[in-house]
C-alpha cells in the first residue's frame, strides 16, 4: 500500500470510528448507566465482533452480498428493527438510585459480538473498507494488514466515547437529567438509522 493510500485509509478509519454510530452510542449509554469498567466487557465485544466481519468480509462474504443484494437489505433492515427495539428500551429505561437494587446490566461480551452481524453502520463500514483498499488479487497478508490497522486506530474511538459517558455519569446522578439523556440517546440511535437503511 502505497503512502498515499495509507494515508486515505487511516483517514477513513478515524472518521468512520469516530462518528456517531449504533456502537458508540451505545457505550457512551452503557458509560453513563453503569460505569466504565462495567462497559468494558461491552467494548470487548464491539472489537472483537468487528474485527470477525472485516475478516469474514474480506474472505469472501463480501463476494456474496454483491451477488446476492437482497441480502444485504436484509441484514440492513433487521438490524434497523433491533436498533428501534434497543433505542425503545433505553428510552424507557427507569433511572435508580445507587442503592436500589437492579435487574439492567451493560450489554455483555458475546450480545456486543453478535449485534455487530445487526449493526447497518458496521456492515457499511465493512463492506466499504473491503471494497476499497483491498484489491481483489490481494493476499491474506494485506487483509491482516488492514484489519489490524482498523482495530489500531478504531478502537481508541470506542474507549474516548466509553470515557465521555463515564465522565457525565456523576453529572446524571440527578434522575431527570439521567432520564433526559437517555431519551436523547434513543434519539441518536434512530436518527443513525437514517442514512444507513435509506442509502
Amino acid at each position: 500500500m502505497n503512502p498515499e493510500t495509507l494515508g486515505a485509509f487511516c483517514l477513513f478509519v478515524v472518521a468512520s470510528s469516530i462518528t456517531p454510530g449504533p456502537n458508540n452510542t451505545m457505550l457512551m449509554a452503557s458509560g453513563v448507566n453503569f460505569g466504565f469498567r462495567s462497559s468494558l466487557w461491552h467494548l470487548a465485544g464491539v472489537q472483537v465482533g468487528f474485527t470477525v466481519m472485516l475478516l469474514s468480509v474480506g474472505l469472501g462474504l463480501q463476494s456474496v452480498l454483491q451477488q446476492f443484494p437482497q441480502l444485504f437489505d436484509v441484514l440492513r433492515y433487521a438490524g434497523g428493527s433491533y436498533l428501534l427495539w434497543m433505542a425503545y428500551k433505553l428510552a424507557t429505561a427507569q433511572p435508580t438510585t445507587s442503592n436500589a437494587p437492579t435487574a439492567a446490566r451493560p450489554m455483555g461480551f458475546w450480545a456486543a459480538v453478535a449485534f455487530q452481524a445487526l449493526n447497518p453502520k458496521a456492515w457499511v463500514m465493512a463492506v466499504t473498507c473491503m471494497s476499497t483498499y483491498l484489491a481483489p488479487q490481494a493476499g491474506l497478508g494485506k487483509l491482516l494488514t488492514l484489519v489490524g490497522l482498523f482495530f489500531l486506530l478504531g478502537a481508541p474511538s470506542s474507549f474516548l466515547w466509553l470515557g465521555f459517558g463515564q465522565a457525565l455519569r456523576q453529572w446524571l446522578q440527578d434522575p431527570v437529567r439521567l432520564r433526559t439523556f437517555n431519551i436523547t440517546m434513543a434519539l441518536a440511535l434512530v436518527v443513525s438509522l437514517y442514512p444507513l437503511l435509506m442509502g
